[in-house]
C-alpha cells in the first residue's frame, strides 16, 4: 500500500470555461510534458533545428496537455506532494461548470477538505457569477471547508475585466481563506496553489489526533482509505465542519 501521511480532497468549481481543468491538469502532468519535450530535443541535432530549439523552451510553459475539452459532470485526478518530511495525496476533482451538472457536482462537496473558486480575469459574467457558487458552498459543503478564491488566466493582461484588488476584496469579505491570481497557461502560481493548500490543510490535520495518519505494524505502513478517512474527519471535534 502507498505509503502517504494524510490524504485530501480538494474540489474545483466555477463556471465553464474559466480553466479548471487545464489548472488541474498543469498541477498534475505538467512534468510529463516537460520530459516530452525535453526527450524531442536531445532526439534530433539541436544544432540543426536551431531555432526551433528557442521556440520549444519559450514555448514551454505555454503548452497544455491533449485532449482539452469541457468536463462532463466530474473528473479528478491524484498527485502526491511533500509538506516538510511528509507524503501528502491530494485526490482533485474537476467539476463541470455548465447549470445542467450542478445536481451532480454539488454533491461532491460535502466529504471536500478543500474547495477552490475559479473565475476568470478576462470574463466579468464568471466573477459576477461568484455569488451564486459561493451560496452553493456554504449550503452544500462543510461549514469550515478550506475556501480558496483564485482568479485565472492573468497571462491575459491586456483583456483582463477584473482588477487583483476586487478579487481580494471579495475573498476577504466573504470569509475565503485564501486569495491567488494564476494562470494554467504559462504555470503561475499553479504549483504554489496546491502546495498552499496542501500545506494548509496538514498543519490544520496535525492540530487533530492521530487517528488520521499512518500507522507502523510489523514494520510496514499502512494508509487509511479515504472513506475512513472522511468518516473520521466527520466525527473529529477538530475536523472542518
Amino acid at each position: 500500500m502507498e505509503d502517504y501521511k494524510y490524504l485530501f480532497k480538494v474540489v474545483l468549481v466555477g463556471n465553464a470555461g474559466v480553466g479548471k481543468t487545464c489548472l488541474v491538469r498543469k498541477f498534475t502532468q505538467l512534468l510529463r510534458y516537460q520530459f516530452w519535450i525535453i526527450t524531442f530535443l536531445y532526439d534530433y541535432d539541436i544544432e540543426r533545428i536551431g531555432p526551433v530549439k528557442c521556440s520549444f523552451i519559450t514555448f514551454f510553459k505555454g503548452i497544455f496537455p491533449p485532449g482539452q475539452s469541457a468536463t462532463i459532470g466530474v473528473d479528478f485526478m491524484i498527485k502526491t506532494v511533500k509538506v516538510g518530511d511528509d507524503k501528502i495525496k491530494l485526490q482533485i476533482w474537476d467539476t463541470a461548470g455548465q447549470e445542467r451538472f450542478r445536481s451532480i457536482t454539488q454533491s461532491y462537496y460535502r466529504s471536500a477538505h478543500a474547495i477552490v473558486l475559479v473565475y476568470d480575469v478576462a470574463c466579468q459574467p464568471s466573477f459576477d457569477c461568484l455569488p451564486e457558487w459561493l451560496g452553493e458552498i456554504e449550503q452544500y459543503a462543510n461549514r469550515r471547508v478550506f475556501k480558496i478564491l483564485v482568479g485565472n488566466k492573468v497571462d491575459k493582461d491586456d483583456e483582463r475585466e477584473i482588477p487583483e484588488r476586487i478579487g481580494k476584496n471579495f475573498a476577504d469579505a466573504n470569509g475565503f481563506d485564501y486569495f491567488l491570481e494564476t494562470s494554467a497557461l504559462d504555470a503561475t502560481n499553479v504549483d504554489l496553489l496546491f502546495h498552499e493548500v496542501a500545506t494548509r490543510l496538514t498543519n490544520d490535520m496535525k492540530k487533530c489526533d492521530d487517528r488520521y495518519s499512518n500507522y507502523k505494524s510489523d514494520g510496514r505502513s499502512a494508509g487509511i482509505s479515504l472513506m475512513d478517512r472522511v468518516t473520521m474527519q466527520a466525527n473529529s471535534c477538530c475536523a472542518r465542519n
